[in-house]
């Protein structure tokens, strides 16, 4: 019989490290070359990796293309 241990399980979800995704987009080159969508793979890969959770994530798409 398998024992569960409720408060550590508790207190591991408590010490597990939180974290924001913060993505940001600023020039034509980084917009053509390294989409948002890269960025946003890429930091919740490393959170994973870390065991951190992550609990909001912002976008700056900073460049606007002028016409």
């Amino acid at each position: 019989m398998e024992h569960y241990n409720s408060h550590s399980e508790e207190t591991k979800l408590k010490k597990q490290k939180k974290c924001y995704i913060y993505t940001r987009v600023s020039t034509a080159v980084q917009a053509d070359g390294y989409s948002l969508d890269a960025q946003r793979d890429k930091l919740r890969k490393y959170a994973e990796y870390q065991d951190m959770t992550v609990v909001f994530e912002f976008s700056d798409e900073g460049f606007r293309k002028k016409y």
